[in-house]
C-alpha cells in the first residue's frame, strides 16, 4: 500500500517535472531534426558539450541566461557540422551522429582539462532557484510540481507549445515538415531542401544543449563526466514513443521521469530487499514496453534518414 501511496505525493510529482525538463529540451530538438529528415544521434556528446559550455560561461563570469545562450550556440555549431555532412554532402546519418558525438564529448572533456588543470573537484556556480507563480504554486500537488520550479523548466514547458505552434501554424513549420516527408516538393515552391535541413538541425542541436545546461544550471550546479547517463539515447525513444508530435512525445518525457522519480523511492520503502539495480533499470523497462505498444502504430516522417541532391525526384 505504501508503494501505491507514493504516487500520490508531491514530492514524487515534483521530482518529475524537474527530471523531466532537460529530456523535454532535447526531445523537442530531435524532433525538429527528424521532422526535417535527418537523424541526429549525436544528441549525447550536444547534450555533453550544452552543459558543459553553459556551466563554465557562467564560472567564467557571466551570468545564467548567457550561459543558456553559450549553450545554445555551442550546440548549433555541432548541429552545423552534423548537418553539413549529412545533408549536402550525403554521409551515413548514423555513422555521423555517432561521430559527432565521441567528438563532442571528447572535445568537452579536453577542453574541461585544459582550461581547469589543477582541479580535483568540479567547481560550483549559484544555479538557477526554483521561482513561484503567486497563486497557482499553492494549488494542492498540482501546485508545488508545476508551478514552483525553476525558470528553465517553464521555459521547456513553453518549448513544447512554440515548436508545435511554428510546425503546425507557420510557412517554416510547413517546410520543416515537407523536408521530411516529400523534399522534393520544397525545392518545387523554391526553397532549399539544404537549407531547411540544416537550419533545423542546427535549430534542434541548439534545443539539444540547452537540456544539457539544465543539469549544470538548474538541477546541479557544476559539471562533471557523464552526467548525461544516457538521456540522448532516451529522448531519441521519446520521439518514437511520441509519433513525431511534441505533445506526445512531452507526455512521454513525463512518464519517464515520473518512473524514474518512483524508482528512487521505491528503493526506500522495500528497505533493500530487493537490489537496487532492479529499481534502476525499471524506468528504462517500462519505457521499452511503452515504446513497443506505441511503436507500431507510429508514422514516421517518410523522408527521414533519405539523402537528397537538388534536381532528384
Amino acid at each position: 500500500m505504501e508503494a501505491f501511496e507514493i504516487l500520490f505525493t508531491t514530492s514524487l510529482w515534483v521530482a518529475a517535472i524537474r527530471i523531466a525538463s532537460p529530456l523535454i529540451f532535447a526531445t523537442m530538438g530531435e524532433l525538429i531534426c527528424e521532422r526535417a529528415g535527418v537523424l541526429n544521434l549525436g544528441i549525447e556528446g550536444i547534450m555533453t558539450v550544452g552543459a558543459f559550455a553553459g556551466w563554465f560561461a557562467v564560472y567564467a563570469g557571466g551570468d545564467l541566461w548567457f550561459g543558456v545562450i553559450a549553450a545554445a550556440l555551442a550546440g548549433a555549431a555541432f548541429g552545423l557540422l552534423h548537418g553539413v555532412l549529412t545533408v549536402p554532402l550525403g554521409l551515413s546519418q548514423h555513422v555521423t551522429g555517432i561521430g559527432i558525438t565521441l567528438l563532442a564529448t571528447s572535445l568537452t572533456y579536453f577542453i574541461y582539462r585544459i582550461a581547469l588543470p589543477e582541479v580535483t573537484s568540479p567547481p560550483k556556480i549559484e544555479s538557477f532557484q526554483p521561482l513561484a507563480i503567486p497563486v497557482l504554486s499553492d494549488i494542492p500537488l498540482v501546485g508545488p510540481a508545476l508551478f514552483n520550479q525553476t525558470p528553465l523548466t517553464y521555459l521547456a514547458y513553453a518549448t513544447v507549445a512554440i515548436v508545435a505552434w511554428v510546425l503546425y501554424r507557420t510557412p517554416a513549420g510547413l517546410a520543416v515538415r515537407a523536408a521530411g516527408e516529400n523534399p522534393s516538393s520544397v525545392e518545387a515552391q523554391g526553397i532549399s531542401v539544404t537549407a531547411v535541413r540544416v537550419g533545423a538541425v542546427m535549430a534542434g542541436s541548439a534545443l539539444m544543449a540547452i537540456g544539457g545546461a539544465f543539469l549544470t544550471m538548474s538541477a546541479f550546479n557544476s559539471f562533471f563526466f557523464e552526467m548525461i547517463n544516457g538521456r540522448g539515447w532516451i529522448c531519441i525513444a521519446l520521439v518514437v514513443f511520441g509519433s513525431w508530435r511534441p505533445g506526445k512525445a512531452l507526455v512521454g518525457a513525463i512518464l519517464f521521469a515520473a518512473f524514474d522519480a518512483y524508482q528512487v523511492r521505491l528503493q526506500q520503502v522495500t528497505g533493500g530487499i530487493v537490489p537496487y539495480q532492479v529499481f534502476l533499470m525499471l524506468p528504462y523497462v517500462l519505457s521499452i514496453l511503452a515504446l513497443i505498444a506505441v511503436a507500431r502504430r507510429a508514422t514516421y516522417p517518410k523522408a527521414l534518414m533519405v539523402p537528397y541532391q537538388k534536381g532528384e525526384r
